[in-house]
Order: C-alpha cells, then structure tokens, then sequence
C-alpha cells in the first residue's frame, strides 16, 4: 500500500496498466520537451555571446557543445539525487551580456577567465551564506534595468535586419508573431526551423558545404587568464545577471509550483560544473526557470513525486543534443546575413518585457532603473569596464543620493 501511494498520490485510486504506461509517457515526452525548448529558443545567443567576446567558430562551438552537455549532466545528477524536477540551463541573459559587452582586454583566454571567477563566486555563495544575502540587497529595479539595457541591443536585431534584409529576416518574423498567436512555446524554435530552410536554401543556390571534419564533436582547451577589467567588467555583471535572473528565478519557479530547491546543493553543484567547464568555453550552468516551469509543471503528469523524471528525460536529451551540436554550429555560420542575430533578438523578447516591466514596478525606484537602462544602452567604455558595470554601479549611486536622509 506505500507503494502504491508513493506512485500514485496519496487518495488516489489505483491505476491500470494502461494509466500507468499513458502516464509515463507524459513524463517522458514533457522532459523531451523541456530540452528541446531550453536548447531550441536561445542557443544562437549563446554562439553570438561566446563570439562576441573572441571566441572563433570552432570555439564558439566547442563551447555551446560543452555547456550542453554540463547542463544535462547537472539536470540528471540533481534530479535523480533529490528526485525533485530541477533543471539545470545556460544562462540566456548572460549570453546576452556576452553579446553586448564583446571582447575584453586580454581577449578569449581573459573571457574564460572571467567565466571561472564567476564560477567560484556561485560555489563561494552556496558555500557562504552572507555572500548571497550581498547580492539579494542589490535592488531588483537596479538589476533588472541593467538586464533590459543589455537585452534592448540585442532585439533592435530583428527591427535592423528586416530593413537592411528583408528576404532573409521578413519570414522568420512572420513565422515567430504567428506562433506568439497560436503555439506561444514554440514561437522562437519554429522561426529558427525557418531559419534552418533559408539556410538550406542558400547552400543550394551557392554551391556551399559543409566539411565532414566539422561535424565532429570536439572541445578547444584554452587556459584563462585573469585581469582587472574583465573580472569588474564581465565577471561581476555576469555573476549578477546569473543570480538575479536565473537561479534566483528558478528557484520561485520551482517554489511556486510546490517544491523547495536545495538551495546550497544547486549552487555547488551549478558552481562545480561552470568551473570544470570554462577552459573549454562554456559560459557557466544555473538553474532553469522557463524548462524548470515544463518539467516540474502539471504537463509532467498527475503524480508530482514522479514528475523528477522528466528532468532526467530532459537531462539526457541535452547530453545527446550537445554531442550533436557541432552540425548546427555548421549550419549556423552558413547563415545569410542579418538571420541568426534576427532569430536571437526575437528569442530575448520575452525577456526584455519581463526585465522592463520588473524594473519599473516600484515608482520610488523608477529613476535609479531608468538611469541604469539609460547608461547600459549607450554602451559606453570606460577603464575595460563594461557598460553593464557602469550602469549598475550609476544605478546603485543615484539611488543611494535619493535614499540620503530618510529613516
């Protein structure tokens, strides 16, 4: 009788083979889908990212490979440990900040040095509580401007493309505002699969190819260095924008659906992997919000105690997709011009909306968001620092300038 009330939900009827099978098949086909959206809706701003900041091509896409796999491997290793839904993803808005700060000084290698400081800094707050109530004093409005600021640039894309590129962008924008319509989840994946088809055009008017050599999965080791600039300029900013929008997210996800994350085991686990993972490019782990929402959701199944395999289920597709991965990567750098930035701006759309609407929610810190927005956006360089560090760091001055006095 345990039994069966673990499997089935306490006060539940018994269920039939066929209910039983019929049910587990939810939980596989929901973590199916979980990967495929949490790798689908965001990858190429995880390639525009890690090329922005000097990758090559080919680290580029050893990189996304790597963090792929890190982020399945993490997914299994979480969920069937707790047999909770986690689920672990790459950091979208910290692939966006990539794409928006570029290259630093010390290039590539300083880039990867900037993702293991960022590593330790998640382990060092799983480790030390203190360290994480620092962060959460930092204002959500301030945060959240910074996030949107870095986000605006990027989905001006689709806007700039569909003018200066009408035949290649035009469609894809068509294809994602009908999918906002009718199928919302699958909006961005269905614009990059029109993507995939102008690609695939392309190549058979042109004539091109791809080598069989670059379909090979591999990793590019490089060893990072470590300077001032990028740590102020990338490494806090991204630390910041992983906390705040991603684990700190997921886990009120994850809470709002009525499980308690392991707060502590997340982090180190998240924070052990990012750091194996930075000498081959990959821009660090967290945890989910939007494929946490699909995993550990009611689309999981009746039975909540189950619902930890599809996490698995969506772990293990990810492993098997990151092995796959230097095949798109190909396709990708056949793109026409002005496509792929088109199909990652719209993918951050979402995003920037939730950031603005967050930043702007309190009046009383509606012009400390607003002056973070504002520097942010103008991109600005100063010292190596990024315009996401100043930003924040105006941000956090007016505000301190405004609060001067009051009880």
């Amino acid at each position: 009788m345990p039994q069966q009330l673990a499997e089935h939900g306490e006060g539940s009827a018994p269920l039939t083979q066929a209910a039983r099978r019929a049910a587990a098949v939810q939980r596989y086909s929901t973590g199916g889908v979980s990967a495929l959206v949490a790798f689908s809706s965001s990858f190429v701003v995880v390639l525009a990212g890690l090329r922005a900041v000097g990758a090559t091509e080919g680290q580029a896409v050893a990189g996304l490979m790597a963090v792929t796999v890190l982020m399945g491997l993490a997914t299994i290793g979480l969920a069937l440990s707790t047999r909770l839904p986690i689920t672990v993803a790459w950091s979208t808005p910290g692939a966006a900040l990539l794409a928006s700060t570029g290259q630093v000084q010390g290039g590539w290698s300083a880039a990867l040095g900037a993702f293991l400081v960022v590593a330790v800094l998640v382990l060092a707050t799983g480790l030390i509580p203190p360290l994480g109530d620092l962060v959460a004093r930092i204002p959500t409005s301030v945060a959240q401007a910074m996030l949107a600021g870095v986000l605006l640039q990027l989905c001006l894309e689709p806007i700039t493309g569909a003018v200066q590129h009408p035949v290649a962008v035009l469609p894809v924008v068509l294809v994602w505002l009908v999918g906002l319509r009718f199928f919302t989840r699958w909006a961005v994946p269905a614009a990059f699969l029109v993507a995939m088809v102008e690609i695939g055009v392309s190549m058979a008017r042109t004539g091109q190819g791809i080598a069989a050599s670059s379909l090979i999965p591999h990793v590019e080791l490089t060893l990072p260095t470590f300077n001032v600039q990028a740590v102020a300029g990338l490494a806090i900013p991204l630390y910041l924008v992983t906390m705040a929008s991603q684990n700190v997210a997921g886990a009120a996800v994850m809470k709002g659906l009525g499980y308690t994350v392991p707060w502590r085991r997340s982090l180190l686990v998240t924070g052990a992997l990012s750091a194996v993972g930075a000498p081959t490019g990959s821009p660090g782990v967290n945890l989910a919000a939007i494929s946490a929402a699909i995993s550990a959701g009611p689309e999981a199944g009746e039975d909540r105690s189950r619902r930890w395999v599809s996490s698995v289920t969506s772990g293990g597709l990810l492993v098997v997709i990151g092995l796959a991965v230097a095949a798109v990567g190909a396709l990708v750098g056949l793109a026409p011009e002005g496509l792929i930035p088109a199909v990652a701006g719209l993918a951050l759309v979402g995003t920037l909306a939730t950031s603005l609407r967050s930043a702007l929610l309190d009046i009383e810190e509606i012009l400390p968001a607003a002056v973070t927005f504002a520097v942010v956006v103008s991109g600005i360089s100063l010292l190596g620092m990024s315009a996401a560090f100043w930003g924040l760091a105006a941000g956090l001055v007016v505000r301190f300038v405004l609060r001067m006095g009051r009880n």
